[in-house]
């Protein structure tokens, strides 16, 4: 087991180095000049390239590239162009208010994707799993700004309901938290419908039933388990992408979150901050992609082969 983790830890290293070289390529070969954004429009000549020398931008490409991972290596993502701030500092800032409206919104979705899912795959068939498969369908197919937008003007600024925007208490990532929740309940849920209505066709289950086990223990403390694999799967990612910024969501409500960092970085061509973002996604990805895993050992003890 140590062997397998050790080579998925190896493998988890080498997607986080192509990430940061591709990240790298990509941005350097946009059009532009970073010594001016950094020396500001009314900079000298001899500035520009005090400027240029300092940061290596007088160097080839892969000298600069040899540079920046030399950087990463040692754990320093570089500092803003714009405000000359550690990005490694500015990420960790805007961490917490990210972590605590990723935690809400996945509680919020959660609490109601899986007794929806085990519902319907209980119903299968009937007008409650057609009904709740249609809003499903319509809850996939919202844009995250627009649905922002509009729980933001009428529960927000027409009813009052709850604040408008900012991150002053638990209470201001309600409204956020359910917009993220409504995006991901349909999913989910259907998600846990298919494997539901898989498993529950095991022969397993159906020897459960003629031994006389209740209903509600079949469902939930037999069939839910197994169902449950492929769905730790994919909330893994998707925390991941949570946790890595939610560019919209944190835009439309002026969350200090990475999403908004991210969103500002670029309107800045902040080179460094957008790297330090994208990397830290990333990782965030790479990291929950080896808890899920490892996770499965724990799900399915049958399972003996995940890390």
């Amino acid at each position: 087991m140590i062997a397998r983790l050790l080579v998925r830890i190896f493998w988890s290293i080498m997607t986080l180095l192509a990430t940061a070289v591709l990240t790298f390529l990509l941005i350097n070969v946009v059009p532009g000049d970073a010594a001016h954004l950094i020396a500001g429009p009314k900079a000298s000549p001899e500035v520009i390239a005090q400027i240029r020398e300092a940061y290596h931008f007088d160097q080839p490409l892969i000298v600069r590239l040899g540079h920046y991972l030399a950087q990463l290596a040692r754990g320093d993502l570089g500092q803003s162009y714009v405000t000359g701030q550690s990005v490694t500092q500015a990420i960790l800032t805007r961490l917490p208010a990210t972590t605590a409206l990723s935690a809400v919104a996945v509680a919020m979705w959660m609490i109601i994707a899986v007794p929806l899912g085990v519902l319907t795959a209980r119903l299968r068939g009937s007008w409650f799993d057609r009904g709740a498969l249609i809003v499903a369908t319509v809850s996939l197919s919202l844009p995250a700004f627009w649905l922002a937008r509009m729980m933001q003007y009428w529960l927000a600024y027409k009813l009052g309901w709850f604040p408008v925007a900012l991150f002053r208490s638990f209470v201001h990532l309600l409204l956020p938290g359910m917009v993220l929740a409504i995006l991901f309940i349909g999913y989910y849920a259907r998600l846990i419908h298919t494997n539901m209505c898989e498993v529950l066709q095991s022969e397993y289950i159906r020897t459960a039933r003629a031994k006389g086990v209740s209903e509600r223990a079949v469902l939930f403390k037999h069939a839910l388990r197994n169902a449950m694999i492929p769905v730790v799967t994919i909330l893994g990612m998707d925390v991941a992408g949570l946790l890595g910024g939610v560019l919209f969501v944190e835009n439309v409500f002026a969350l200090p979150g990475i999403g908004t960092l991210a969103v500002q970085s670029v309107f800045n061509l902040d080179v460094p901050m957008i790297m330090g973002t994208v990397l830290f996604s990333a990782l965030l990805v790479v990291v929950a992609n080896l808890i899920v895993d490892i996770s499965y050992r724990w799900i399915d003890p049958r399972i003996q082969t995940a890390v």
